[in-house]
């Protein structure tokens, strides 16, 4: 996900909008199911699957960073991914084993065990470099940049990726992560195999003419911080590719979030609303849902229509995006839900 600008009302003050900026930035990482949408009972295990063949980087490569950069990358015998969609990648494409830390954002049960270098959400450089890096990935939302510069500085090859907002991302980032590494055969094989899971999960989605309109709410009840997605908020790409329309943009909302308001959420008049698993639970579950202003008034709040999805899975865009449009449309066409 990219750098936000998060609009919060004055009364949050400054230290909300710092810590509701943290938490977005770093989920790039079940509430209770009330509803008939919210069911969640067989939902796939928080795990990556790798290609079958560990492969062998072929190294020195030497990519276009980003930040226009070009970076030579000699060894990924110790690899630091600084968020949880980039370590999603590394794993997929088999290199797993050569990861030797993850963030707070990296949920996933293969990298559980593994260190971790964020302090409430930002890199801490110190620990990256006490890892002795080959080399480390990260995107433009990663920071704070006084702690990725300290790490150049040491240095370590360190990639920077686009943020991923769209599905038309997922294969470009694959390839740019699998060459980096020296790997571009085994990208090929993962872009290839994603796409094609992307594909079957598209396909799969009710083709009968119904277009719901999907609002995608970020909840932190632990900080008061309620927000309602717009066009740049990363959700959009996902709800229009099982068939909905996103609320926020059908109602006229520019830019990433908008505070929640009974207002906004009255124009936006959803269907169903998209929520992350551990912001659904800060508010109660989706009875503490229905609480907030408007929810309850809006034709999702009378159906209890609730999609919940893994924090650390709905916007990665990578290769469990498949497996994320595959959840999002059993949770929103249910009865139709194989």
């Amino acid at each position: 996900m990219s750098s936000r600008t998060i609009r919060s009302g004055a009364a949050r003050g400054p230290v909300l909008l710092l810590l509701a900026l943290g938490l977005l930035l770093a989920l790039t990482s079940c509430g209770s199911a009330a509803g008939p949408a919210a069911a969640t009972g067989s939902r796939a295990p928080d795990a990556v699957e790798p290609l079958s063949v560990e492969p062998v980087p072929q190294l020195p490569a030497t990519t276009a960073s980003a930040d226009g950069r070009q970076v030579t990358v000699t060894s990924a015998e110790r690899i630091i991914p600084l968020n949880g969609s980039l370590a999603e990648l590394v794993f997929s494409l088999g290199l797993g084993p050569k990861v030797v830390a993850r963030d707070v954002s990296t949920t996933f049960r293969q990298a559980a065990a593994l260190p971790v270098i964020t302090q409430a959400h930002d890199v801490s450089a110190e620990g990256v470099l006490s890892l002795h890096p080959t080399v480390v990935l990260a995107d433009r939302s990663t920071g704070p940049a006084e702690a990725i510069a300290q790490i150049r500085a040491a240095g370590v090859p360190l990639v920077v990726l686009d943020d991923a907002k769209r599905l038309d991302d997922v294969g470009p980032r694959i390839d740019t992560v699998a060459a980096a590494l020296g790997v571009p055969d085994a990208g090929g094989q993962l872009k290839e195999r994603t796409g094609q899971r992307i594909d079957e999960a598209r396909a799969a989605v009710p083709a009968d003419g119904r277009h719901p309109k999907v609002a995608f709410l970020y909840l932190r009840g632990s900080a008061s911080v309620y927000l309602l997605g717009g066009p740049a908020s990363g959700a959009g790409s996902l709800i229009e590719a099982v068939g909905g329309e996103d609320a926020g943009t059908a109602a006229g909302l520019t830019g990433d979030f908008t505070p929640l308001t009974s207002e906004a959420l009255v124009k936006a008049a959803p269907d169903a609303i998209l929520v992350m698993s551990k912001g659904l639970d800060s508010v109660g579950g989706v009875d503490g849902l229905l609480k907030l202003p408007g929810v309850a008034q809006t034709p999702a709040g009378l159906d209890r229509r609730i999609v919940s999805i893994e924090d650390g899975q709905l916007l990665s865009y990578g290769p469990r995006t498949p497996q994320v449009l595959r959840e999002i449309t059993a949770q929103l066409y249910p009865a139709d839900a194989k």
